[in-house]
């Protein structure tokens, strides 16, 4: 037989023999399962990929979360800049729209007193037509047309000192250069 171990003492009895022999069957199953777990090499790699996968998750939540601050940051200034260059247009608008009107008043003020009269003789008939041809249109044209029209005309109302200093100064031009020519 094998001697026993220096430092355990031997068995007193067969009973005592048999708990001790118990007791070594355990702990060699114990040490058979441990190694067993670490060779079983398909149960190792699951539970790397499911540490892989629990890492992964997590570095995207912060991900998602670092691209929602930054998106927000963006939004933010492009709606601060959006405003300022909304700002900016406004400002810029409004001093063409002074300086057209100068231009016009400064041409306007040149025209002899015949010619100013004749422009707004021509004024009136041309409101005449427009309303003859209004009346005309709403008469003849179909539905979705005039909706489309009419939407324009909003547009042009909304616009109309830009558009009646860009008209006289139009007129007053063309006014000018028949005169040179003629």
């Amino acid at each position: 037989m094998t001697q026993p171990p220096h430092d355990e003492p031997t068995a007193a009895g067969p009973e005592e023999l048999r708990e001790q022999a118990e007791h070594t069957r355990e702990e060699l199953g114990r040490t058979v399962e441990a190694l067993a777990a670490e060779t079983d090499v398909k149960a190792r790699a699951k539970e790397s990929a499911v540490e892989k996968k629990d890492e992964v998750a997590v570095r995207a939540g912060v991900l998602m979360e670092e691209t929602a601050a930054k998106a927000g940051v963006l939004k933010e200034q492009t709606v601060l800049k959006a405003g300022e260059l909304k700002e900016q247009t406004v400002l810029k608008a409004g001093e063409l729209k002074v300086k057209a009107a100068e231009a016009a008043g400064r041409i306007e003020g040149k025209l002899p007193d015949p010619v100013r009269d004749k422009a707004v003789g021509a004024a009136g008939q041309a409101r005449v037509a427009a309303a003859r041809a209004g009346r005309l249109w709403e008469d003849k044209a179909p539905e979705p047309l005039r909706d489309r029209t009419a939407q324009g005309a909003r547009v042009a109302r909304d616009k109309r000192g830009l558009l009646l200093t860009a008209a006289g100064v139009a007129v007053v031009t063309w006014i000018v250069r028949r005169r040179r020519q003629g």
